[in-house]
């Protein structure tokens, strides 16, 4: 199996940071609540001196939302959608130790970051235009259609496990009870991104490691070397 952005996808954003994790051996057991406050507690601190809006990783991802012809406001990344709901609420639901971990981590970082069951994937996730034929699950367990020239993470069978790139992942291929093995992939655009992303999955990988001692793999991709086997 693989993961890769196509050829057009890094023309179009040269300046795209993909990272990849790779994990076997977690469960939904694990308590994870201390671990995560810590990240929470950089995300306070981040949005005590500026809304989301302001932080340059969301910027980056509104240019790009716009370039795609989306305005920046109506969809908005996953990592500003985060941070969003956790100024208004001071707080996120607990859905499964490791979505927990990924989004504080994106919290902290407000950079994407999204986890799938690599058990539901068809041999390789790929970030590409869809062509209009491809099919998504949305958590209303409602199958929905991407619009031609959308960005969508496709797979070999023509499941789309996520739409307009970082804004909204399939109910297809998340993260559940059952889960043994996952892919997470964190995205950045802005300037930093090159140093943010390796740190980023570097603390995943470390967070891993001390909750499940499970192993993690993981790869920063570029335009020179953009796929990841797993």
């Amino acid at each position: 199996m693989y993961f890769c952005h196509s050829d057009e996808i890094w023309q179009l954003y040269p300046e795209l940071v993909p990272g990849l994790v790779f994990v076997e051996g977690m469960n939904s057991s694990a308590a994870v609540s201390e671990r995560i406050a810590r990240f929470h507690a950089v995300a306070e601190s981040r949005l005590a001196e500026q809304s989301e809006g302001e932080l340059p990783e969301i910027q980056a991802w509104r240019r790009v939302f716009s370039r795609m012809g989306l305005k920046p406001t109506q969809y908005r990344c996953a990592s500003e959608a985060l941070l969003r709901r956790f100024r208004k609420e001071g707080s996120l639901p607990q859905i499964h130790p490791l979505i927990d971990l990924c989004n504080a981590v994106s919290l902290a970082f407000a950079i994407p970051v999204a986890a799938f069951d690599v058990a539901r994937i068809a041999d390789h996730i790929e970030v590409r235009r869809a062509d209009g034929s491809e099919s998504y699950l949305s958590f209303a367990c409602e199958t929905e259609h991407p619009e031609p020239g959308e960005v969508i993470f496709a797979d070999a069978a023509g499941q789309a496990h996520a739409r307009r790139w970082t804004n909204r992942q399939s109910r297809l291929s998340a993260v559940a009870d059952d889960t043994r093995v996952a892919l997470i992939v964190a995205e950045g655009m802005h300037e930093t991104a090159p140093q943010d992303v390796r740190r980023l999955m570097l603390t995943l990988a470390e967070e891993v490691g001390a909750i499940w001692s499970a192993s993690a793999a993981g790869m920063v991709l570029t335009r020179s070397t953009p796929q990841f086997d797993f």
